[in-house]
């Protein structure tokens, strides 16, 4: 293979990077707006019957060729990275009014 064509693919994957990040920081403006209303609600933060739905959905889903524990771990930091913003910009501050 030749350095182009190491470029080319690095390219490929810059792009889908730059993607995953723009859908992070969507999925993030969401959690936000959800974590608002489990506050309006009386809800708490943590809903463990909720992320094992997520987590057999989107094995469910999987394609491959990731393993489905590779997709569980990848959406276990994703949402511990939700809950730690819902925490932070939500709840504590919620706590302090």
């Amino acid at each position: 293979m030749k350095d182009k064509d190491l470029r080319k693919i690095r390219q490929q994957i810059d792009e889908i990077d730059s993607k995953l990040v723009y859908l992070f920081n969507q999925r993030a403006e969401i959690v936000l707006e959800l974590a608002k209303e489990k506050v309006r609600m009386g809800k708490k933060l943590f809903d463990p019957a909720r992320e094992r739905d997520i987590f057999v959905h989107v094995t469910d889903m999987n394609p491959g060729p990731l393993a489905p524990e590779a997709i569980v771990r990848l959406f276990e930091r994703l949402i511990d990275e939700s809950r730690r913003l819902e925490r932070t910009e939500v709840y504590d501050k919620e706590e302090g009014k």
